[in-house]
Formats: C-alpha cells, structure tokens, sequence
C-alpha cells in the first residue's frame, strides 16, 4: 500500500514538473510584472559547455556553465537557486543529479576561479553590494548528446510568485520567476571541446 502511494506521489509530481515546463511554451502561464514589484537579483550567466569527464575509469560527457550573482535589490536575501534543464521533451532535469562530486571537484579547478562555488556551497545569504556578488557553477549529466532543444531555466533569481490552477487539474501550483535560456543546439554535441553552445533567447517567465 505504502509502496503503491509513493508510485502515485511520484507519478503526479512528474506530470506537474511536465506541465510546468511546458507552460511557456504553450502560452498558459502568466507573465511576469513588466515592473518588479519584489526582490529581484542581477545574474550573469556565463556560456553553456558541454565536456567529458572520467568516472570510474570511463569517460562521461556533462554541459556546465558559470554564473555571476549580485544583490542590488536593496535588501539582504537567502540565496537558493535551481537550474533545470529540458531537451524539447518537457522532461525537466535538474542541475546536480546523477553528477558524481569528483567531476563537480574537477570542474571546479579546471575553472581556475578560488571563488567559484558549486550549487550546494553558494546556498546561504547574498548581501547587498557588488562586493558582496557570487560566483556558481550548475552542472547537469549529458545524457542526451543530440538534442532537438535545449533550454535551460534558473530559478531563486527573484522573490516574485504566482499560484496557478493546472490544465484540466484541481491541483495548484506556484510559479516563480525564472530566467528562461533558449541554446542554439542541434545536433550532435560531442567532439565541441570548451566551444561554447550559443545562446537565442534569455526571459524571464513565470513558471
């Protein structure tokens, strides 16, 4: 029985996670206030890569990218970003999973930068100032070397919301203001090297 709940918990919380992906590109999710009327954090996000990376002896491939954050919001913030990435079938992946932390580590020193944090470490307070800014690295396994789309959506960049009311669905669910990139990626991604996937479209969206 017990088992048979999670498999229905899991289940819908797939389907909500499809559904919120695709809302954007269906047009059913609100737009953001043309004004922020909460906090909101400047992000710099640097280009996204794809490399390999040995894991126990074979060679695995992984897109990354860099991030710069800066608070000029006026006020000091807990900083929790998510970064999800989609291939064009809706399926969200999230940054962090199934990325083992010996390619986090070597990713981190190929990068040459002492203050680049991974996505657990720049968890914490972000204060005001641009001395105060951070630098991340999001890392996601490359399962799919061939995409027909590739999307990435960074989240915990803005304190604004909405609660929404699915398609043909009881359920509720809460938007939150994200950063929306659209990649320039067909085709076969291997063989690039450090060549940066180019970016077509960043906005922010609700979702």
């Amino acid at each position: 029985m017990q088992t048979n709940t999670r498999r229905r918990c899991l289940q819908l919380g797939l389907v909500t996670a499809a559904a919120l992906a695709l809302m954007p590109t269906l047009g059913l999710a609100p737009e953001p206030d043309p004004v922020p009327r909460r906090w909101e954090l400047k992000v710099d996000l640097g280009a996204l890569r794809v490399t390999s990376v040995p894991v126990q002896g074979e060679s695995r491939a992984f897109y990354y990218l860099t991030y710069k954050v800066t608070n000029r919001s006026g006020q000091d913030v807990l900083f929790a970003p998510s970064f999800d990435m989609t291939f064009g079938d809706g399926k969200p992946v999230r940054s962090g999973r199934d990325v083992p932390a010996d390619v986090t580590k070597a990713l981190l020193e190929k990068m040459q930068n002492p203050l680049l944090q991974d996505q657990i470490a720049i968890i914490g307070p972000l204060l005001q100032g641009e001395e105060n800014a951070k630098d991340g690295i999001v890392i996601w396994s490359a399962e799919n070397l061939g995409p027909a789309k590739l999307t990435v959506y960074a989240a915990g960049f803005s304190g604004e919301t909405a609660t929404i009311t699915l398609p043909d669905s009881a359920t509720k669910a809460v938007l939150r203001k994200s950063l929306m990139v659209r990649y320039q990626a067909t085709g076969e991604m291997t063989g690039r090297g450090d060549k940066p996937i180019e970016a077509a479209e960043y906005r922010w969206i609700m979702r």
